[in-house]
């Protein structure tokens, strides 16, 4: 009997625009995710910002304001197991911060519609993908500028193996190709490899380059029938 006490038109018609606030809001977070094929995409991110509003709203009808404002203190802290699990530490770099700070994000902006901020759920959104949007770019570019001050960092080397005969024209190829994706080069050394080869050695500049970007690269100079050999590896220096 308490169940149909507790049934309050209002307050469901209340709920039903948290809920839905979230959801959208939650999903538009998440087809950025989804479509650059992050850990967590979009159901992931609409699961976290429904889940939060829906914590937040109960709290919000049982406990009021007062206690709206615990649960939101528990969703803060709770959501951080989440993101951890989508973190990954991967050939020296670690992977998955981005996209673990989305969710806490998505959190914040179901915990938002779930206090009947509706207003201030879409603000949140927006600023959310402007982060993972607008950027992204400004990112990539201060990623790829070498560092003027000595300090421990991940820097890539490309390893490259050729007949002697071969090697100004493999390292002209390698210098193009590096060129051409804008990846300075900070150190070039070639060494012999056997009698009749030498490996080329092409430390970068740049100390964050995704990985899809150097399998490319590696890709296109095994593609030439004088390169017998060709891979990359990510290397801590100080």
């Amino acid at each position: 009997m308490q169940a149909l006490q507790n049934i309050n038109l209002v307050s469901l018609a209340d709920s039903l625009l948290s809920l839905s606030t979230a959801f959208v809001m939650g999903g538009l977070i998440g087809l950025e995710r989804q479509f650059r094929q992050r850990t967590a995409g979009l159901r992931t991110n609409v699961l976290v910002a429904v889940g939060a509003a829906i914590f937040v709203d109960m709290a919000n009808r049982l406990g009021g304001s007062d206690g709206a404002v615990r649960v939101i203190a528990y969703v803060v802290s709770g959501i951080g197991f989440l993101g951890a699990g989508v973190i990954m530490r991967e050939e020296g770099s670690v992977r998955g911060l981005n996209t673990a700070a989305t969710l806490w994000a998505s959190a914040a902006v179901g915990a938002c519609a779930g206090s009947d901020l509706v207003v201030e759920a879409f603000v949140g959104t927006l600023f959310v993908l402007a982060a993972n949007t607008l950027l992204r770019p400004v990112v990539d570019r201060i990623n790829r500028q070498p560092l003027a001050t000595p300090s421990v960092e991940v820097t890539c080397t490309v390893y490259l193996i050729t007949p002697r005969e071969h090697q100004k024209q493999a390292m002209s190829l390698l210098h193009q190709l590096l060129e051409q994706w804008q990846h300075p080069l900070r150190d070039l050394s070639v060494h012999a490899f056997g009698e009749h080869e030498v490996e080329i050695e092409a430390t970068l500049s740049a100390t964050s380059i995704e990985g899809s970007e150097l399998n490319a690269l590696v890709a296109k100079l095994k593609s030439e029938a004088f390169v017998h050999q060709a891979f990359w590896s990510p290397s801590t220096t100080e």
